[in-house]
């Protein structure tokens, strides 16, 4: 049985950092994508970042958040720069059977989701 637990969301002044873990067990996912999605309230959830070794990001991010992997740990991780209130979100981890470049940005390619996270920006 496959399980990813996040951890590391919190409550951060506008500028601030944070840094998030995903933890996955019940299977090694080294070959395979990895992402971060996001859902605010009232919204639906959005693509943040993805890898296969190299990633992808949305363009909201691109320059302020970097994902990163693990896979002899199998860990995955978002570090969060420059973080702004529109980042405020439950930040959920998931995890793909997919192999190849570039690694997907659509929801329906991740079979396996965290719990989530609670990201919360104030300015």
């Amino acid at each position: 049985q496959v399980q990813l637990v996040e951890s590391g969301g919190g409550l951060v002044q506008a500028g601030g950092s944070l840094r998030l873990s995903c933890s996955a067990a019940g299977r090694t996912f080294s070959s395979f994508a990895m992402g971060w999605f996001r859902q605010a309230p009232g919204k639906e959830r959005d693509f943040v970042a993805a890898s296969t070794g190299s990633a992808v990001y949305a363009d909201s991010v691109k320059g302020r958040f970097t994902i990163s992997r693990d896979n002899p740990k199998n860990m995955m991780y978002l570090q969060m720069n420059s973080l702004q209130p529109e980042d405020t979100a439950v930040y959920y981890c998931a995890a793909s059977n997919t192999v190849g470049w570039p690694p997907p940005r659509n929801l329906a390619a991740y079979p396996y989701w965290g719990q989530g996270t609670q990201v919360t920006v104030s300015s």
